[in-house]
């Protein structure tokens, strides 16, 4: 009986292929094309930042041709996770608007071809061969890539059976067909599930490129190899591109794809650091990142190529919430005594339970907060979890969680580079246990800002003089609560909430000879400059 080689599994892979109804959206009026473009950046975003499972990575794609206009590829731990993403999907006001034209399923794997050593004891292998399979299993989408996906499966025919070969004929031939792959190295990346018992073929294929010509160019070359030319068969090719979820609207309207506007708003998966609004981003991964392959060939004991039973060689060459926030970047209101700000630097809240984003004094960040009931403990924990995967992004300055002194609720500060990131966030904390609203039922203005930072000598002054400060705010006019709220993990770092029922109430104070002297006195026993935020 012919050998066959043991595998293991990584990450479950969905390719979701999307046609739009072009006469329908035409057709519709504004505010549903509007709503649509909303909820599906929203969805889309969520999924690219991972914000329904523990770890996994996913990527919009244009597509070019009759077969399909979009392409969602989301890879997840489970094919559990990727159920719910499909469903969550028909939630959205997009999805009246798309057919799914077919889609692809299947599992990304490693098998005996790459190390006998591996398989018989996996900790005796060096940490490259360890980087190489980390990358096979969990994969990461590139950036700014052409992207070309085809089924493919290994010939049974009566003159050519590749599953009649011996283990190590098909190892010789994999090692032949991965040295094609090899002369496209830094060209060319390549992501193979198995889709054996899953879907039509035996493999899906998913090319990565800069250029399309390269894809072109591997595939046409791989062809002339016998590991293709006697045992490849071969399902419908897809070509497309990829491009950010902020650019939805641009690619409905019939623009070019990626616009490039997103760079200056990139979130954590739109890190601002080159990829048409996604950056150079770390990949979500509970208990750590895996980096991407080494580059390394390392072939086994047979002398197989490291890409297994897959159709082409590898090697160094082949290598929650989804609700849309809408909402505006906030403003910076000087801490030191201005008498006012304009309407155009305080901007509306972000939808769904009173979140707020704004931009902190002097500085080129901007923050979220939203206030919870739960257990501070239990809340921390929870944040813990978020704050591990925000902190692959370069664009996430921080996140922390503060406890009330004189209210029951927590406050959840998450500070990053660019507005986009900060609404973003806001979404996946908007899922955290027991949040609520704005301080107590009211309406009105609430300032999230006035972040302060004591010298730790100086802590017990700074809160003892709050307090007088909160004296004096009880008494004025168009005061609703006003909260000094400390860091659970560093008690210098302070946050002041306060809430009052108009801007012009708020701003009254802020401009008072009260808070000018608490300001200045403040400057002696603070350990760096306030910042405040404002936000209507």
């Amino acid at each position: 009986m012919v050998e066959a080689p043991q595998t293991e599994e990584g990450w479950f892979s969905l390719h979701d292929f999307r046609s739009i109804d072009w006469d329908a959206w035409r057709e519709a009026p504004e505010r549903e094309r509007r709503q649509a473009i909303e909820e599906g950046e929203a969805f889309l975003k969520h999924r690219e930042l991972v914000a329904d499972a523990d770890e996994g990575d996913s990527g919009l794609f244009s597509v070019l041709g009759h077969k399909a206009d979009l392409l969602f590829v989301h890879f997840r731990p489970t094919l559990d996770d990727l159920s719910s993403i499909e469903r969550r999907f028909e939630d959205t006001a997009l999805a009246k608007f798309t057919e799914r034209t077919t889609s692809y399923v299947s599992v990304t794997e490693v098998s005996g071809y790459v190390s006998d050593e591996y398989f018989e004891d996996p900790d005796s292998v060096d940490a490259g061969l360890r980087r190489y399979i980390e990358g096979k299993l969990t994969p990461e989408i590139p950036d700014d890539e052409y992207v070309c996906f085809y089924p493919m499966s290994k010939r049974r025919g009566e003159e050519h059976n590749w599953y009649d070969l011996s283990f190590e004929d098909r190892a010789d031939l994999m090692a032949d067909h991965g040295e094609v792959g090899k002369r496209y190295a830094g060209k060319i990346k390549q992501v193979i599930a198995s889709s054996v018992g899953f879907d039509s073929h035996e493999w899906g294929v998913t090319l990565f490129g800069s250029d399309p010509t390269d894809i072109k160019d591997i595939v046409y070359e791989m062809r002339f190899d016998p590991a293709s030319s006697r045992y490849g068969e071969f399902g419908e090719f897809y070509i497309g591109r990829r491009f950010p979820p902020a650019d939805l609207g641009a690619y409905l309207a019939g623009e070019t794809v990626p616009t490039g506007e997103a760079d200056d708003e990139a979130t954590g998966a739109d890190s601002g650091e080159g990829r048409h609004g996604h950056g150079e981003r770390g990949h979500h991964h509970a208990g750590g990142h895996h980096g991407p392959s080494d580059g390394h060939d390392h072939a086994g004991a047979t002398g197989g190529a490291p890409q297994g039973d897959h159709p082409h060689g590898e090697g160094d060459g082949a290598g929650e919430g989804d609700h849309p926030h809408a909402g505006g970047d906030g403003s910076e209101h000087g801490g030191e005594g201005e008498e006012g700000t304009s309407d155009e630097d305080i901007r509306g809240e972000l939808a769904d339970l009173n979140i707020y984003a704004g931009k902190p004094h002097g500085e080129d960040v901007y923050a979220t907060v939203l206030y919870s009931e739960a257990d501070v403990d239990d809340l921390f924990d929870e944040v813990e979890g978020l704050r591990g995967n925000f902190d692959h992004y370069g664009t996430h300055v921080k996140t922390a969680v503060y406890e009330g002194r004189h209210t029951d609720r927590a406050a959840v500060v998450s500070i990053w580079e660019t507005a986009s990131a900060a609404e973003t966030a806001a979404g996946f904390l908007s899922e955290l246990p027991e949040v609520v609203g704005r301080a107590g039922e009211e309406s009105g203005f609430g300032t999230m800002g006035m972040f302060y930072t004591t010298k730790s000598e100086h802590r017990q002054d700074f809160v003892d003089t709050f307090d007088d400060v909160e004296d004096l705010l009880s008494e004025m006019e168009g005061h609703l609560e006003t909260d000094l709220m400390i860091n659970v993990e560093n008690a210098d770092d302070m946050f002041i909430a306060s809430q009052w029922t108009a801007k012009e109430d708020a701003m009254a104070f802020f401009g008072s000879d009260e808070f000018r002297e608490t300001v200045q006195w403040g400057r002696e026993v603070l350990a760096d400059r306030p910042r405040h935020v404002f936000l209507a």
